[in-house]
């Protein structure tokens, strides 16, 4: 569904030149705020580079501007500094073009507001092409619907699907005109866990069949971690950390990274020396699972909770100094009071 057709000349910036040798979608220096208060929320001082054909992934608490972020890449918004560069053409704000918004790319928003929901499937994805070929506009809806597995419901008004069925309609409607960018403002928030992954799995397959590249928002990880191939993680409009989701999670660059994918255990250097004597460093980053406990009936530690997790359980130990939280993959063997003693087996250092 992806195109190779040159931009539209309203997304030119009639003083712009080319910069070569850029990523597909470049941000710099982009920084943008909403007042002149030091706490405003938005984005400082961001700088990155999206892949073409790739899945990159935004993540991070509410209000770390993530969707900032999305608006100004795709030209909705302004930046106050900074600037984002497609192909290497400046992206044009609205100050630059009476319509916002890039033509090659388009925007999926977390409440579906493009859609018509009192129109059926099939109108509300082929409204989104011209008459000047009834054929091609038949052909490009049905292949549209049918990537994403909703042909069956092209005759259902929208208003009467769940809300991962509307999900559904709202990125077939964003697909059918052929753009080479995808941004997606959560998408997976009004889907329903059983069908998240089988939505993961759609949108996956058409990133490795199209070369279509998506850039999307989450507060949730979880929700990302698998189909993204790269990741960006904010915290109050700063950029934390940025490479594949393995490297960043095998080795957090700071503890926020780590808290916020693996809700790890952060320890001070005289914390950690309970655990590791000879440690150096001020900070110690210990995922849960890069632990393993030995059953000892004076051991250090106490199990002072179990939560079941299905295929494994979260343990929170406690000793005199440390709380500990650690993954048990072979659940129902411990006990809530048992005595324990601790390994570490993994730990970053800072």
């Amino acid at each position: 569904m992806a195109n190779n057709t040159e931009f539209s000349s309203c997304d030119f910036i009639a003083s712009d030149i080319q910069k070569q040798g850029l990523s597909y979608i470049q941000v710099s220096n982009l920084s943008r705020r909403f007042s002149e208060k030091p706490d405003s929320l938005g984005l400082t001082d961001i700088s990155f580079g999206v892949d073409k054909g790739k899945i990159t992934a935004v993540i991070g608490e509410s209000g770390s501007g993530k969707s900032t972020l999305l608006r100004l890449i795709y030209g909705l918004l302004e930046p106050d500094d900074g600037e984002i560069r497609f192909k290497g053409w400046k992206v044009p704000g609205p100050d630059e073009k009476l319509i916002p918004g890039h033509t090659s790319m388009r925007l999926v928003s977390q409440n579906f507001e493009d859609l018509n929901t009192y129109a059926n499937v099939w109108d509300n994805v082929a409204s989104r092409l011209s008459n000047t070929n009834l054929q091609e506009k038949h052909d490009k809806t049905e292949v549209a619907l049918n990537s994403l597995g909703i042909l069956r419901l092209a005759k259902q008004r929208v208003v009467d699907l769940s809300g991962g069925e509307k999900q559904r309609v709202a990125i077939a409607r964003a697909l059918v005109t052929g753009p080479e960018v995808l941004l997606m403002d959560e998408p997976f928030n009004q889907v329903d866990a059983s069908f998240r992954d089988h939505l993961q799995q759609d949108i996956r397959k058409i990133v490795d069949e199209i070369g279509l590249t998506i850039i999307m928002v989450s507060h949730d990880p979880a929700e990302v971690l698998a189909m993204s191939d790269s990741l960006l993680i904010l915290k109050e409009g700063k950029l934390m950390a940025a490479g594949s989701p393995l490297a960043i999670y095998n080795n957090p660059p700071n503890a926020y990274a780590a808290t916020l994918l693996a809700n790890s255990n952060i320890l001070s250097r005289k914390q950690a020396s309970f655990l590791l004597p000879d440690i150096q460093g001020n900070q110690i980053i210990i995922h849960p699972e890069w632990l393993s406990i030995v059953d000892n009936p004076i051991g250090t530690f106490e199990i002072r909770s179990i939560l079941f997790k299905g295929f494994y359980e979260e343990i929170l130990l406690q000793d005199q100094m440390l709380r500990l939280r650690w993954l048990n993959k072979n659940p129902r063997q411990y006990h809530v009071g048992q005595r324990v003693d601790v390994k570490v087996d993994n730990f970053v250092v800072y």
